[in-house]
């Protein structure tokens, strides 16, 4: 899910709203939803993480489980979903 959308569902959970390559100048507000400022989207586009710090946040916790195992140190429910196949 792109994270404009993301974002407007954060907002308003109810929103139907259409978007092209993440664009938010894109935006096409369906079936009657009243349209959110762009700049209240962009707020909360602030709180929203890009593909990228998921990414590293995945390795982090990937990394802390390994050290963690090798030093015979009890994982986290975070961690450890990291490394269940």
């Amino acid at each position: 899910m792109s994270r404009v959308i993301q974002a407007i569902l954060k907002i308003n959970p109810n929103a139907k709203v259409s978007i092209a390559d993440d664009d938010i100048n894109t935006l096409i507000w369906e079936d009657g939803t009243t349209p959110i400022a762009n700049s209240e989207i962009e707020a909360e586009l602030a709180n929203i993480p890009t593909a990228e710090q998921v990414a590293e946040e995945k390795a982090n916790l990937k990394a802390s489980a390994k050290a963690k195992l090798i030093a015979g140190e009890p994982l986290t429910q975070e961690e450890a979903d990291t490394i269940v196949l």
